[in-house]
């Protein structure tokens, strides 16, 4: 990652991984944080990943490192209109609308670590630079 990014977005994925401490998604957020670049997640995210195996110390301990975003009624009107652009619809994709919309209202330049890029792509298109998982 040669170029700057101002703002880093983690999807669930990009979520889990940091709370798992996998080392491939530690050593990108090394770089990221070697760039001075913000970091967040939509507050739905949180309850995306939380079940009953949750290491909650783990999860409360990363919070307290990102910038958690509010899903606001305005938010949530954008990303409905961020699906109807993407053709996407349904439950399965409304989370993931909800992280493109944070995303795309960030400081640019900004970029989204995702495990579903495809999605990602169709819905933020070129203005987020997609890192898949």
């Amino acid at each position: 990652m040669s170029e700057r990014i101002e703002t880093v977005v983690l999807d669930s994925e990009g979520l889990s991984a940091w709370i798992a401490q996998d080392r491939k998604f530690l050593a990108m957020l090394q770089v990221f944080h070697e760039m001075g670049a913000d970091l967040m997640i939509g507050a739905n995210t949180i309850v995306e990943i939380t079940h009953s195996r949750t290491n909650m110390p783990r999860l409360n301990w990363t919070l307290s490192r990102v910038k958690v975003e509010p899903v606001t009624e305005q938010a949530a009107k954008a990303a409905a209109e961020l699906l109807k652009v993407a053709g996407l619809h349904g439950h399965k994709y409304a989370i993931d609308a909800t992280v493109a919309e944070v995303a795309l209202r960030q400081p640019k330049p900004v970029a989204l670590v995702t495990s579903d890029s495809d999605d990602m792509t169709k819905l933020c298109g070129s203005r987020v630079r997609i890192i898949p998982l």
